[in-house]
């Protein structure tokens, strides 16, 4: 587990080789409980505003102010969500009201998170909601017989005064685990209680483990002979987690401190780099190609490099055989899910085709996502389905290309950004350099500074180096330039600029956010706003506080200036 201010990765390795990776980036809030006061009520929206202390005040539906079940057997009718959108919201909430609220969806744009009052706490095996007192069963375990015993485990170790679901992980487990499960998120419960009665409103109460208590829960087990993280907080934050929920796999977990990079050490970042190729290489010679679309994912095999010794047919398997154990790798490895259709090279003989299935299958057994396996056809092509868990870990790393509009892929600028910050950390303790000019695509360079400046800050303090950011429109996505160089020097040649000053510049969508603009000088320096952006493309602005990557800017004027004026 590798841990930075704006992102945490998560790598799974397998007998030294690299089989899963999660990552996280940014500060997550879904999840997480606040003390809230309700700011607005909006009868014409069955809806409320509730201040939570975020940037923008969160939203509330009327149909979320009470607990709805959505993986149960059967709701009780009284909490049917057609009955919660009836009621009358300003019977509800006042203004001025304080409220307990969970973030189930998070802000985006100009819009705040959305938030619901039913409060609900996962664990590995069971959901745990406080203050309702429904018992019941996942769907998804379709066993009739095991469905029974499950839900008498729940009648025997339901706590009172909760709500409980035993989710489709609890299948199989004995009443011990599920109990060990509870009795971790009971005592969760009475730590939020505690923490609500300490703070004031608006006020975070409990903040999600989120990627961190997922792999916990769904990937620490007592296979894994050692959890290595490079993070002293996050460290202890693993050993409170599991001195409740498995106290004897403590001594699996072990802090990084060396001065190589951990991901490095263990040769996970060159493995990360090849996530976004669409070609991968097997041992043998041969290769695949790996096509993401939104209707499904296409892998197919070729035999490239790689001729065999004994026959056509036997060089054939081989390669197919060889690439089954690379597809299923690269499935977890990339998180793909949905409809995925594998094009092996044709086989001659009935008996290769069962081999190659049979491969197929059993090396799938290791995923620990749900998966379906077809028949191979008449043309080769085998059909599986994988269960999905989100956006594969390609899509998350890149963006549709521009250029080919979207037949390909390129690094997103966030990617690219974290890769700055990587090498920056690098450079630093190699150069000892007062300060650093980077110059990037102007997407990067805006992920790089971060919303209002504090990403770049952070980075500053964390390498206690002074930071310079340009923007360079001819570079590419993936490209980027870092130049060394004292603090004075610095200052003398890429900041002209000082408090007050009227420059021109161009104002253009962000690319964080299309519906919020920025600002850039000719020589690529980026201008965020105080208030309201100019409405013009082209427009004088006026400096009010100057930094060295960026300055904070408001509208000078109306009209519009001549292109030939500005950048």
């Amino acid at each position: 587990m590798n841990v930075s201010p704006r992102e945490t990765r998560i790598a799974v390795l397998e007998n030294g080789q690299l089989m899963e990776v999660r990552f996280e980036r940014g500060e997550r809030v879904v999840g997480n409980i606040y003390k809230g006061i309700v700011q607005n009520v909006l009868p014409g929206m069955d809806a409320a505003f509730v201040n939570i202390g975020l940037e923008r005040n969160a939203f509330l539906y009327v149909g979320d102010i009470l607990p709805e079940f959505t993986d149960t057997d059967e709701p009780p009718p009284t909490l049917r969500r057609s009955d919660l959108r009836k009621r009358n919201i300003s019977e509800l909430l006042k203004v001025g009201q304080e409220i307990l609220v969970q973030v189930v969806k998070a802000p985006r744009g100009t819009k705040g998170a959305r938030v619901t009052t039913r409060i609900t706490l996962p664990g590995r095996y069971v959901v745990l909601m406080p203050e309702a007192s429904h018992l019941g069963v996942s769907r998804k375990i379709e066993d009739r017989a095991e469905r029974d015993r499950l839900r008498q485990i729940g009648q025997k170790l339901h706590p009172p005064g909760f709500g409980l679901i035993l989710r489709t992980e609890s299948e199989g487990k004995t009443e011990k685990e599920i109990r060990q499960d509870i009795e971790y998120l009971t005592q969760l419960w009475s730590q939020i209680r505690e923490q609500i009665g300490q703070v004031q409103a608006p006020a975070l109460v409990h903040r999600d483990a989120s990627l961190l208590y997922r792999v916990i829960r769904d990937v620490f087990s007592s296979e894994v002979d050692r959890f290595w993280i490079d993070d002293p907080e996050e460290y202890e934050k693993v050993h409170e987690v599991l001195k409740v929920v498995a106290p004897s796999l403590r001594s699996r977990v072990i802090l990084y401190d060396k001065p190589t990079p951990m991901f490095e050490h263990f040769g996970i970042e060159k493995e990360m780099e090849r996530l976004m190729r669409r070609k991968v290489w097997l041992k043998s010679g041969g290769y695949l190609t790996i096509d993401e679309t939104e209707a499904f994912t296409a892998i197919d095999v070729n035999t490239g490099k790689f001729t065999g010794k004994t026959s056509l047919a036997e060089t054939i398997l081989k390669t197919n055989l060889e690439a089954v154990e690379e597809i299923c790798r690269q499935l977890r490895l990339r998180d793909i899910g949905g409809i995925i259709v594998i094009d092996f090279i044709d086989m001659a003989r009935k008996s290769d085709h069962r081999q190659v299935l049979q491969a197929l299958q059993r090396t799938l057994k290791r995923d620990r996502a749900r998966f379906r396996i077809g028949r191979i056809s008449s043309l080769g092509l085998v059909e599986l389905t994988r269960k999905r868990t989100g956006e594969s870990v390609t899509e998350g790393l890149t963006r549709p290309c521009p250029v080919c509009h979207g037949r390909g892929r390129i690094p997103s600028p966030d990617t690219v950004s974290l890769w700055i910050e990587r090498e920056l950390a690098q450079r630093v303790l190699k150069d000892h350099a007062q300060a650093y000019l980077v110059e990037a695509h102007p997407s990067v360079v805006e992920c790089l500074v971060g919303e209002d400046g504090v990403n770049i800050e952070m980075l500053e303090h964390s390498l206690e180096c002074a930071l310079f950011t340009r923007a360079r429109p001819d570079l590419g996505i993936e490209e980027y330039r870092i130049t060394p160089g004292t603090l004075e020097q610095f200052k003398q040649k890429y900041l002209p600029y000082r408090q007050l000053q009227v420059v021109e510049c161009r104002v253009v969508p962000s690319a964080a956010d299309e519906e919020s603009k920025v600002g850039w000088t000719e020589d690529g320096y980026l201008i965020l706003w105080e208030d309201q952006p100019p409405t013009q493309p082209h427009s004088k602005v006026m400096l009010n506080e100057v930094r060295r990557s960026f300055a904070f800017a408001e509208p000078v004027g109306a009209g519009k200036l001549k292109k030939s004026e500005v950048v």
